[in-house]
């Protein structure tokens, strides 16, 4: 009698829920399978556990919620209204979890796992497929889940577990995450095709102190590594316009809005001049980040010696 009081107040209203899931979840398989023998003897002999385990887990289980779950006739059972409509909801739930069990196995899977990968969108155009190419080549049938973004935002998913790794830049220097530098890009001063400057090939960043520069907008590895630079140069650049994408900003320049700090391009695009910045020098480092102490799976641990393996020649010539 004690012990049921004690159950109840477990069960009460009062009571979280996750303390009710603890309670139920060890035991409804044991009641599916039960119900769908009518017969205590049988279910055991199926799924592989003593008879008197099987006996006490309904037992507790209906002691637990309450409920009279079974009419019982010796060893033979029924269904009550109660247990059948409880039946219809455990069967739905466990088959949620078998769904969800086959699903992280494929995704673990050596040969045609999953990977959820992470990276900007100066990367998308070319280096990014070019990666994705190579690495499948060895590995036909793993998987991608590409999410294409700024670096800030790809932290962030990557510490909610929502990326497995991520190409970015600057390189992140934070105690949660493990971070390899595998290259650097440098980035160019791109100016109007009918800009004073047009007519150079390198120029000192100083030199552009009184243009009006066309920017990604803050939070944005390259906006940071903007501002760095014309920091170390003796200025803060007057800002147009803040935007999203790199290749968005190099039509702006070529519209004449402004110039801009920007890494090559995939494809030369008309109207603009790039220039070499000869001081201070212009780059940003690329690299690869993950969660530290977060243990990969098959797919993820090679397609990360993979990117480690392109230390120094991750991005196309």
């Amino acid at each position: 009698m004690v012990h049921q009081q004690s159950s109840q107040a477990r069960l009460s209203l009062s009571s979280y829920e996750e303390d009710i899931a603890l309670l139920l979840a060890p035991r409804l398989a044991y009641f599916a399978g039960v119900a769908r023998h009518e017969h205590v003897t049988r279910a055991a002999q199926e799924m592989g556990v003593p008879q008197s385990t099987l006996s006490r887990a309904i037992v507790r289980l209906e002691r637990d919620l309450g409920v009279v779950l079974f009419a019982r006739k010796g060893r033979t059972v029924s269904l009550t209204p109660a247990g059948r409509t409880f039946l219809t909801s455990v069967e739905r739930a466990l088959a949620e979890v078998e769904r969800a069990a086959e699903s992280v196995q494929a995704d673990a899977d050596p040969a045609s796992g999953k990977v959820a990968f992470g990276f900007l969108h100066t990367m998308g155009s070319e280096t990014v497929p070019g990666l994705i190419r190579a690495f499948r080549a060895d590995h036909p049938r793993i998987r991608f889940t590409l999410v294409q973004n700024y670096g800030e935002a790809m932290i962030e998913r990557l510490r909610a577990g929502e990326l497995d790794l991520c190409l970015t830049s600057p390189v992140p220097d934070a105690p949660d995450l493990v971070a390899r530098r595998l290259d650097e890009q440098r980035l160019r001063l791109v100016v109007p095709d009918d800009h004073r400057l047009a007519s150079r090939k390198r120029i000192r960043l100083a030199e552009a102190a009184d243009e009006t520069f066309v920017t990604l907008e803050p939070g944005y590895g390259l906006r940071r590594i903007t501002d760095d630079l014309c920091a170390e140069a003796g200025f803060t650049p007057r800002v147009a316009f803040e935007g999203e994408e790199a290749e968005t900003l190099r039509g702006l320049v070529a519209a004449g809005l402004g110039v801009a700090l920007l890494p090559p391009p995939a494809v030369a695009r008309p109207g603009v001049v790039e220039l070499t910045v000869t001081s201070p020098r212009a780059a940003r480092e690329i690299g690869v980040a993950w969660l530290d102490g977060h243990a990969d799976t098959a797919p993820v641990a090679a397609f990360k010696r993979f990117l480690l393996s392109r230390r120094g020649h991750l991005l196309p010539d």
